[in-house]
């Protein structure tokens, strides 16, 4: 097995690109571009990228997975580093809820009052066992899984989960919010 000419090219750094970005070498007009600031993309892709780099979770600690959530936030894990560093306690300011924890009977419509009140596009993470599927509390007075209230896009497990967790499952969720088409130019 050869090399062959259709290989693509390779990235290359001259003496004055110190410190740049290391682009591909496909014309001197994209170089040219992108030295003088202008950098040419799609709507979509940037609307994509700003909901994916900047996401505000809602807190909704109910039990033990909310201390290791709010560890995930604190200097030791920097939650920010993802661009999720921004806890808010008003629903109508975050775009993403972590439901850390079991949800009780009672406290299953006030949980779905404050997603109702998340502005489009919103998302959900299950964090923990408790919150996943009830956990080892099988009884009348505990929801069996969050998902039967509001809709789950990422399932976090363990009991509770580690910080590490919870920011794999950020990346996982920005990861699906990349690939969606956004709701405004659908049109």
């Amino acid at each position: 097995m050869g090399v062959s000419d259709s290989v693509a090219a390779p990235v290359v750094l001259r003496a004055d690109d110190a410190g740049t970005i290391a682009l591909p070498r496909v014309g001197a007009g994209e170089r040219t571009a992108v030295q003088s600031g202008v950098i040419t993309s799609t709507i979509e892709k940037l609307i994509q990228w700003g909901r994916y780099s900047s996401l505000w979770p809602a807190l909704f600690g109910l039990a033990c997975c909310a201390i290791e959530m709010m560890a995930t936030g604190a200097s030791r894990y920097d939650m920010s580093r993802f661009g999720a560093e921004v806890f808010r306690a008003s629903p109508r300011q975050a775009d993403v809820m972590i439901v850390a924890g079991r949800v009780s009977q009672k406290m299953a419509p006030v949980l779905r009052q404050i997603y109702d009140q998340m502005p489009e596009p919103k998302w959900v993470i299950s964090m923990g066992a408790c919150a996943s599927s009830g956990g080892m509390f099988n009884n009348y007075a505990i929801v069996q899984g969050v998902d039967k209230v509001v809709p789950v896009d990422v399932y976090l497990p363990g009991c509770p989960p580690r910080p590490e967790g919870l920011l794999d499952a950020i990346l996982k969720l920005q990861q699906k919010i990349a690939g969606e088409r956004p709701s405004s130019l659908l049109g």
